[in-house]
């Protein structure tokens, strides 16, 4: 199994500064405002979380620096795959043939969104095969969730769906999900889709392929 760590960075008011493009007294004041979340070191300095300093710059709605988005994304396990949908004999279906077709992979299951946030955030899975139409969370609510929270890990998203095609994949796509099949499945595309981003987060230079 992928052995995941942490990522735990924490800037000085000077690095806020210079990230911000702003003095370091400004950084100082806004830490000693309360606006920018901080705490004291030992020596009487001050230290500031990425995370805390994303928060503080999307609330002000200031650009939030590639450095910082590199620092807060969290690794996937590049061996899981997590498969999310309420129909239990389609998810086992689903489960049961990837680990056949795709043997270095493992396959976790979510049969609705709120389990599937949860096995996301503490595994980070490399892909999310979601349903759309899901109870408790959405799986376009999801998606989106997903793409706007790094700690996340980023994971592809395979978007799955009985509903209308041409209603669910322009939502689907526009909340991120990197490719799209309607039900009922063709399981030998979406297990081909399945190696293709596999192989992408493999080979990152790689041209990527054309969309399913």
């Amino acid at each position: 199994m992928a052995k995941l760590s942490s990522k735990v960075r924490t800037f000085s008011a000077l690095e806020v500064a210079k990230l911000c493009g702003v003095v370091n007294q400004t950084a100082i004041n806004w830490i000693r405002a309360e606006h920018l979340k901080a705490f004291t070191t030992p020596g009487g300095q001050y230290r500031v979380y990425a995370e805390d300093l994303v928060s503080f710059l999307k609330s002000r709605g200031m650009r939030v620096p590639e450095e910082l988005h590199d620092d807060l994304t969290m690794p996937v396990d590049t061996g899981l795959v997590l498969i999310v949908d309420d129909d239990k004999d389609l998810n086992t279906i689903l489960k049961r043939l990837i680990e056949r077709k795709i043997e270095s992979l493992r396959v976790a299951q979510a049969f609705d969104g709120f389990e599937a946030g949860r096995i996301i955030a503490e595994r980070h899975p490399a892909i999310v095969v979601l349903d759309l139409n899901l109870p408790g969370v959405d799986g376009a609510s999801l998606c989106k969730k997903i793409r706007s929270d790094e700690s996340f890990g980023q994971p592809d998203v395979i978007a799955i769906t009985g509903i209308a095609e041409e209603e669910a994949r322009p939502q689907m796509m526009s909340a991120g999900a990197n490719a799209f099949f309607a039900k009922p499945l063709n399981f030998e595309a979406l297990l081909s889709k399945i190696r293709v981003l596999i192989d992408e987060r493999a080979n990152p230079s790689q041209e990527e392929n054309s969309e399913s």
